[in-house]
Formats: C-alpha cells, sequence, structure tokens
C-alpha cells in the first residue's frame, strides 16, 4: 500500500477539506495516508467521522502553519516544524511516497525542492496542469509558474517530463508535444522559443513543432511546454474565463427557462458543463522534477479536490515517474552540449 502525506493545514478550508479528502480517499484508493498538522486540531476534527479509526490515516504533529501571506524564503528558513515541511520531511525520508498541499505555492515548492532534493538531470522543477479540452482527454502544460526565466536546455527538460507524466497520468502512448509560441513557423516567437525548437526536435519525443495560445483546449495535443511566466498567465487566463462562462451560462438558464422539463434538462446538462471543467477533477498539479511526489492544487480546493490529488500522488508515485525521468534524462536528452551554448 503506498502511503501520501498530506499538508493538513495548508488551504482556504483547512483541515476540513484535508481530512474530508483524506478519508474519501482512504476508502476508495487503497492508500494509507498521513494528515499532517496540529494534532489537536486534526483529531478534533477526525472526529467528525465517526468511522475514521478504522481506516489506514494517522497524524503526525507539527506545530507550524505557512500562511498564503508568508514568503517561500520566511516558509523555508524560519518555520521549520511547518505541516508542509514534516510533510516532505516524510517523503524524503522514504516514510511516504509523495505529499499533497493546498498551501502557499512558492512555499511548497521551494520547500519540497530544499527537503526532498532533485532528480538526477533535472535543472529546476516545473509544475504541470491538466486543462481540459473539447475532445474530453486534458493537455498537460509544463510548465505553469515554477520558473519564470527559463533556458532552451530547461523548455527541453520540460518536453521530457511532461511527455513522461502524460503516458503515466493518463496512458498516452506517445503524446504529442508542442511548444507554445505566437505563430506556427519556426522563425515566429522570442530569442527562447527559436533557441528551444532545436533540442526539442532533437528529442526522442513525438515533437510537432511551435503551436499557439488557441491550440490548448482543441484536444489535438497532449503536451504543451512553455516558461513558467506564460504557462501562469494561460493558466489564470483560463481559470477566469472558465469562471466567467459559468456565471454566464448559469445567468442565462435561470433567466430563459420557463418550463419544468426544459429547466430539468438544461439543469443536467449545466451540471456535465460544471463537471468538466472543474478544476477539482484532475487532482493539482505535479511539481515534476522533486524526488518523490509532490502535488500542489488549488488553496481553494475541497474534499473532492484533495481526495484526486492523492489519486495522482498515487498513480505518479506507482508508475514510478522519477525514475522515468531520471532514465530518459540520463541518456543524454537534452545533450549537454546544448546545455553549455545557452
Amino acid at each position: 500500500m503506498l502511503t501520501i502525506a498530506v499538508d493538513a493545514m495548508g488551504g482556504d478550508h483547512a483541515p476540513k477539506a484535508e481530512v474530508d479528502g483524506s478519508i474519501r480517499a482512504a476508502k476508495t484508493l487503497g492508500v494509507k495516508i498521513i494528515l499532517v498538522g496540529k494534532q489537536d486540531v486534526l483529531r478534533a476534527e477526525l472526529a467528525q467521522h465517526g468511522d475514521w479509526q478504522a481506516l489506514p490515516i494517522e497524524i503526525l504533529h507539527a506545530s507550524e502553519q505557512v500562511t498564503m501571506e508568508d514568503s517561500a524564503a520566511k516558509a523555508v528558513r524560519s518555520k521549520r516544524d511547518s505541516s508542509i515541511r514534516v510533510a516532505s520531511r516524510l517523503v524524503r525520508d522514504g516514510l511516504a511516497h509523495g505529499v499533497v498541499s493546498a498551501g502557499n505555492t512558492g512555499a511548497v515548492m521551494a520547500t519540497a525542492k530544499m527537503v526532498q532534493g532533485m532528480v538526477p538531470g533535472v535543472d529546476r522543477p516545473a509544475l504541470a496542469s491538466a486543462f481540459p479540452t473539447l475532445k474530453g482527454t486534458p493537455v498537460v502544460v509544463v510548465d505553469v509558474g515554477a520558473n519564470v526565466d527559463c533556458s532552451p536546455r530547461m523548455l527541453a527538460q520540460f518536453a521530457v517530463m511532461g511527455d513522461i507524466y502524460s503516458r503515466v497520468a493518463f496512458r498516452k502512448p506517445r503524446p504529442r508535444v508542442g511548444l507554445l509560441s505566437i505563430g506556427e513557423e519556426e522563425h515566429k516567437g522570442n530569442e527562447l522559443t527559436r533557441a528551444a525548437t532545436p533540442l526539442l526536435k532533437a528529442l526522442p519525443l513525438h515533437f510537432i513543432g511551435n503551436v499557439e495560445g488557441g491550440d490548448i483546449f482543441t484536444g489535438d495535443l497532449d503536451v504543451i511546454v512553455c516558461d513558467g511566466f506564460v504557462g501562469n498567465v494561460a493558466l489564470k487566463v483560463g481559470e477566469g474565463l472558465v469562471d466567467m462562462i459559468y456565471q454566464m451560462l448559469r445567468e442565462s438558464l435561470e433567466a430563459t427557462i420557463t418550463r419544468k422539463i426544459g429547466y430539468v434538462l438544461s439543469r443536467t446538462a449545466f451540471h456535465d458543463f460544471k463537471k468538466r471543467l472543474d478544476y477539482s477533477e484532475h487532482g493539482g498539479a505535479p511539481l515534476l522534477g522533486v524526488k518523490g511526489v509532490c502535488i500542489i492544487t488549488h488553496g481553494r480546493s475541497n474534499a473532492n479536490a484533495i481526495k484526486n490529488a492523492i489519486r495522482v500522488a498515487k498513480e505518479l508515485a506507482g508508475g514510478k515517474i522519477n525514475e522515468r525521468i531520471e532514465a530518459e534524462l540520463s541518456n543524454g536528452h537534452p545533450p549537454r552540449a546544448a546545455a553549455n551554448a545557452d
């Protein structure tokens, strides 16, 4: 049985969402959960669930909590007994296979990188996010915020890690990989994308070339590579657009439905639409390139989001994603000679 550590004090709704989601995961996913946080608070929350003691759930006390207002540097340097740091130590020490947190993204990334360490061959870790598409199969976008400034070699590493993530998590036998730019032609884009293109071409991947922003949602791609600045803007624009469409559609339905049967049918379609775009169904964003598995999910995550983040952590740990990343990069892809030219 795989063990997943959950930072139970990180999210906006902590610890209720973390505890509820962990109980759902323990009941349905066949995993052991270690809830990390203030012991008395967690015991009080677990007491709301009478059957929790029969489940593979443990509590590990951590006296400190990283808030959304804390800087990453402060979280790493001064809060040495924070719930995210204690959870990351469990992964480092081999007592857990992965960690899930809905906490401060910068602090979680910095802590995981420092405590868990890096997979050999990876220059920088990258956040990968699954975007919904018209064809119903998610596209993995790497990086969505871990690295604002990137080198061409880093983008090549992101492509390798994104390709492996797509194969492990979404069962894609040969993911189609694209480089996010402002046009399909190779000469378009900025200095970074033009320099990264030959490195991506040299990889043993199904690289299809440059793609544009509109290609993110078509379903014609499985992995899209970009620097963290561009990827984070795309992520936040996409989330904002989904929220706007959701609100506009709900208002339109409520204003135009006049018959009960039409209302029922429209509500069914509406809820199906909402589920397809619901971030909580995708299980958060893995921080690819750190040892062990680290899943970062929304601060506003509900129990369903936490449960699915634990599911993704289990899938990636079970699929030995780090071993596969290390093996791919150790084969000389991307080549070291290209890195020296950056």
